[in-house]
This record gives C-alpha cells, structure tokens and sequence, in this order.
C-alpha cells in the first residue's frame, strides 16, 4: 500500500534559449539573450505523481511556447530588462492557470556588449567577452487560490564568477591560533576572488516592482562591489575578505531602498609566494613576487547583510 505523501512539488522548463532583438526606425538596435527556467506548483499536480493522472499537467513544452509567445507579444521595455520579463512570464502562468497556486521564472544573461569604433557605439554590432553572469527570479504566488485576483510577487537578483584580483592592499593578520596552526601572518598578499553576489528585493506589488530601475540596481552593485575591493580603506585597514563584504554589501543597501538585503559568497583564491629559498633567492613577505595559484582547497566566506529591523537599536 502507497502511504507516501508528496511534501513538495514543481516542475516545468529549463534552459529555454530565447533572444529578442528591438530594431528602432532609426536604425539603433537593441539585444536580449537570456536563458529561462519556469517552474509551476500547485496542489492540483499532487496526482500527476501519485495516480499518473496528466489531465491538468501543463506540458513543458507549452511553457516553453509561453516564453517565445511573450518575448513577441510584451512591449519591448518588458522584455529587455530580465527582472521584468521574468515577473510577467510568472504572472501570465498564474493568471492563466487556476490550477497553478505559483510560478518561478529565473532568467540568467550574459549580456552583449555594444561595439565602438572611435569611440562611437555601432548601431547593431555586439561582441561578449569572459564576464560575470547576470541572473534573476521572480516567484508569484496566488494568495487565495484559485483565484488570481491576489498575487504576491518575490524577485531576487544577482551575479556570479566575477573574477577580481588585486596585489596589494590585502592581508591577513591576528587571527587564532593554536596547535593545529600553520598559517604565518599575512600584512601584505594577492587577494582573488570570485564574487557571488544577490539581493532581494522589498516585498511590493507586483506593478511597483516593475517601476524599479533593475539595471540601474544591478551596474550599482557591481560598482560597489569593485569599488570596495579596490578602493575603500576600510578593507585595507580591516584586513579580512569578511570584512571586505560587509562593505561591499553595506553600501549597496545604502545606495538602493528597494534591496532589503544582499548575500556574498566569495571563495578566497589563494596565491601563495613560490618558496626559491632553495636557490638563494628571497620570495617571501614584502620580497615576494612570484606566486604560486592554490585552486584547492580554497577558503570561502559568506553572509547576508541586511537592515536593521525598525525596533532594533
């Protein structure tokens, strides 16, 4: 006798390639690319898996339809911001569907860069260097299903395999020790990492989500992000990539009220001074100039930063 239950459930489309080109009468274009995977959910699914009953089962193959159709149909400045477009693609599933309770879209770019010659942007001609990866999802939810005529809407965004260096201005000192230590005092090192950054947005209305300038939030950042690994001396004076991402992320809040809290994940890439004592030569401390990279094992250092709560002093 079947005594399991189903505890959760969704299934959907993943890696549906789509790109959607914007032609301006005066010749200017514009160009989205992005990868999409929607998943629905809904109680109404529970017998799809234990009875094998598919009357209600929205084929996969109609999701994918869906995001083609709406890539057409959606004025372009919805299609062209991903935060966006993925909102409308869950709020169509769910609206459609009185079956479907929620729809998750998450849409991941890695968005082409406009030529320039002369220093003036072409009008049609891209090209895409090895950069970041720009992700987005967006989930809606009925409140009182069936009826959609209440619909709560989370979007959380971010990037990943920003790769950032620097040779200075990093170290690592001070920190505990005990018999199981061998790692000497580090007041100067190379510091790489490769930044996970994503941020969530304050909980709206679905129409007062869609009025968030997302690409203003995005370019701002990834602005923080390399401004504070670069430039700000409190990273150099705190000297620890913990510390590092608290400022990263701390002004990121500070610069965009719609971020109700941002989370880094950033591995430490190590590279370690080649020991050339061996031949005479001194590559150690502030002598050191040839490096050694370490891939594994690698540190790894998260956190989610986000605002005080209002009773909080």
């Amino acid at each position: 006798m079947e005594n399991s239950i189903v505890k959760s459930q969704a299934y959907g489309k993943d890696r549906v390639r789509v790109v959607r080109v914007v032609r301006h009468q005066d010749g200017w274009q514009e160009i989205a690319d992005y990868w999409v995977c929607c998943l629905l959910s809904g109680e109404q699914f529970e017998t799809s898996y234990t009875k094998g009953d598919n009357k209600l089962v929205v084929a996969t193959d109609s999701q994918k339809n869906t995001v083609y159709y709406l890539a057409k149909t959606l004025p372009a400045e919805k299609v062209m911001v991903p935060e966006v477009f993925a909102s409308e693609v869950a709020s169509f599933m769910v609206k459609k569907y009185a079956h479907v309770t929620s729809c998750q879209v998450k849409v991941t770019t890695k968005p082409w860069e406009r030529m320039k010659f002369d220093d003036k942007a072409h009008a049609h001609s891209f090209y895409r260097e090895g950069k970041e990866t720009r992700w987005t999802e967006a989930v809606v939810t009925k409140t009182s299903p069936p009826s959609a005529a209440s619909l709560t809407t989370i979007i959380n965004s971010g990037f990943y395999d920003l790769e950032v260096l620097k040779t200075t201005n990093s170290s690592f000192v001070d920190f505990w020790r005990d018999e199981l230590t061998t790692l000497p005092d580090m007041p100067d090192r190379l510091l790489s990492t490769k930044v996970l950054c994503q941020w969530k947005f304050v909980p709206q209305t679905i129409e007062a989500l869609q009025a968030i300038d997302y690409d203003a939030a995005y370019n701002g950042a990834k602005r923080n992000t390399l401004d504070a690994f670069a430039n700000d001396p409190r990273a150099w004076v705190h000297a620890s990539v913990q510390s590092t991402l608290y400022i990263m992320a701390d002004r990121i809040l500070n610069d965009f009220a719609a971020v109700d809290d941002v989370y880094y994940a950033l591995p430490n890439i190590h590279y370690f001074p080649f020991d050339l004592s061996k031949f005479g030569l001194k590559n150690t401390q502030t002598d050191a100039e040839v490096y050694m990279p370490i891939a594994d094992p690698s540190g790894l250092i998260t956190a989610t930063i986000s605002r005080p709560s209002k009773g909080k002093f």
